[in-house]
């Protein structure tokens, strides 16, 4: 059935897309329906900072990707979950706040052949624009836009102790990891504060769609799922899309916008024939632009443990549970206050084990033993978790179709140490890790090293251990990769248009070439909101 025509449809409700709508509506005075497949909220416990890792193991508001087998890994298919709710990622992540290095961004323009655009001082505008700052307001940061950017409520004393063993390594304490520089350790930001009475989730839909609940410009729909961008005379006007079994269309009047994430953003394009002509040959899908780059360029974040326990109590141990529970949860509601006030994942080190100025690794310090569910080989005790996040991977991954049915999954292949850098790095901060269990104040608080095990210190059983551990830390990207036009992989040029179909352009993390040195969130939702720029210069 045919419904109404708006100026954007926005194929997914996510960081990025949320982001982009508020913009073109608020801003622009145009039209905008957004297609989200998950529900249109998730629910007061992923509201507070703690909530999250409630559902941390549950495909309640994510979708699990089991990756295919890697034979560098043993044959190990690490699992991928990415968000399945409106606000996307930023409705169910760790909310930290992280935009990553100047060279990062200078990198993207410098690759486009453009001093300008895409540079981290265009992107900065972009990051301090969204932002409400409680702690910083200068010339990285801003305090009035909707995305709530606060410090942790609750640090806790396993936290204070990797402050100082770091800074007992010699690594400078860093008061913003978003300002001047990024090495040191310190506090993350979270995208968190103050809404009404409690400090609470700051998420894209709460953030920048719930302004517009009253808006009639700004369509949403939700728990539907785009199955084909239509395209007629090479220019896409629509989507077909399914909910509650039902097919149905909707037209663009302007243009479609892909903001479905890296992997079903790709998916997307190839069901709607877009993608490596030979691929999309093996599912009969009729080839209409013929781009290779579809689903190449994977890249993502990923991480190794070395777990701790400790002599007495620390950290989060126990505290989502019974007495604890209740205690935390009666005085987060009473006072605003306490554990629930934190993510838990409250610091971090920024640093090179090579000893570049740069930093190539984000050392998470994790106050509990911690691990995946499919990886978990650790008792959960009273103890500190230190993971290694390579920040650069060498390694590139791909997203294919599994078959030409809308309702599959894609085949994600995350190729992890699929660059043999990529290991080396990883476990020459392991090594790193190690040298903070045994540097003041944890020396006198460590009981014992129980993964990898202090008597893992060979080459060969540190990568095994690697190889068994290794996983995602939830920042697929650059699967639809923007780039010069004499890029054969190249799927989108530098204003986010596709390649060989007009009306048609990418907005999501799907087109970053190389992956931010940080968590993503942040970078997607200036991504969004670059986008919302380019496309009001098109047209206005």
């Amino acid at each position: 059935m045919a419904e109404r025509t708006f100026d954007f449809i926005i194929c997914g409700g996510g960081s990025a897309a949320s982001v982009a709508a508020m913009r073109l509506v608020r801003e622009f005075g145009y039209s905008v329906l957004i297609i989200e497949r998950g529900p249109r909220s998730t629910n007061r416990i992923m509201a507070m900072p703690a909530g999250y890792m409630k559902y941390l193991a549950q495909d309640t508001f994510l979708e699990m990707h089991k990756t295919v087998p890697q034979p560098q890994l043993g044959g190990r298919a690490p699992i991928v979950p990415v968000a399945k709710a409106l606000g996307g990622g930023s409705a169910v992540n760790a909310m930290v706040y992280m935009r990553g290095q100047k060279e990062d961004y200078d990198g993207w323009a410098a690759g486009l052949g453009n001093t300008e655009e895409w540079s981290y001082d265009d992107m900065l505008g972009h990051f301090r624009g969204l932002e409400r700052n409680t702690r910083f307001n200068d010339q990285f940061h801003g305090i009035a836009g909707n995305l709530r950017v606060s410090d942790p409520g609750h640090i806790s004393d396993t936290t204070e102790d990797f402050l100082l063993a770091a800074q007992g390594l010699g690594h400078r304490y860093n008061p913003d990891f978003n300002g001047e520089r990024q090495n040191g350790v310190g506090i993350m930001q979270h995208t968190y504060g103050q809404w009404g009475r409690y400090k609470e989730r700051s998420d894209g839909k709460k953030a920048f769609l719930d302004p517009l609940r009253r808006d009639r410009r700004l369509t949403i729909v939700t728990e539907a799922r785009v199955d084909r961008i239509i395209i007629e005379n090479g220019r896409a006007v629509g989507v077909a899309y399914t909910r509650d079994g039902d097919p149905h269309e909707a037209r663009a009047g302007r243009e479609v916008l892909v903001g479905a994430g890296t992997y079903n953003s790709a998916k997307l394009l190839m069901l709607s024939g877009i993608g490596p002509a030979d691929h999309l040959d093996d599912f009969q899908i009729p080839v209409l632009a013929d781009l290779p780059g579809v689903g190449s360029n994977l890249q993502d974040h990923h991480e190794v443990p070395v777990i701790a326990t400790t002599k007495g109590k620390s950290g989060y141990f126990g505290q989502d549970k019974g007495w604890p529970m209740l205690r935390n949860g009666l005085q987060y509601l009473l006072f605003n206050s306490g554990p629930v006030t934190t993510t838990g994942i409250e610091s971090c080190l920024f640093y090179d084990p090579d000893g570049g100025d740069r930093p190539t690794i984000q050392l998470y310090c994790a106050p509990i033993v911690y691990q995946d569910r499919d990886v978990s080989k650790a008792k959960p005790t009273w103890g500190v978790t230190f993971t290694s996040c390579l920040l650069r991977p060498k390694a590139r991954g791909t997203v294919r179709l599994r078959s030409a049915d809308p309702a599959a999954q894609p085949l994600v292949d995350c190729n992890f140490f699929g660059d043999p850098e990529d290991l080396r790095l990883t476990l020459a901060s392991m090594r790193h890790a190690r040298r903070l269990l045994e540097t003041e104040p944890f020396l006198s608080k460590i009981k014992e090293e129980i993964l990898p095990g202090r008597d893992v210190t060979d080459l060969a059983g540190m990568t095994r251990f690697a190889q068994e551990t290794v996983k995602t830390n939830y920042h697929p990207s650059g699967s639809l990769k923007m780039g010069r036009d004499d890029d054969p992989m190249a799927v989108v040029d530098a204003r986010l248009r596709v390649r060989g179909v007009e009306g048609l352009r990418v907005i999501d993390c799907s087109i970053i070439p190389a992956i931010p040195s940080a968590n993503t969130n942040a970078a997607a939702m200036a991504i969004g909101s670059k986008a919302a720029t380019l496309i009001a210069r098109d047209y206005q």
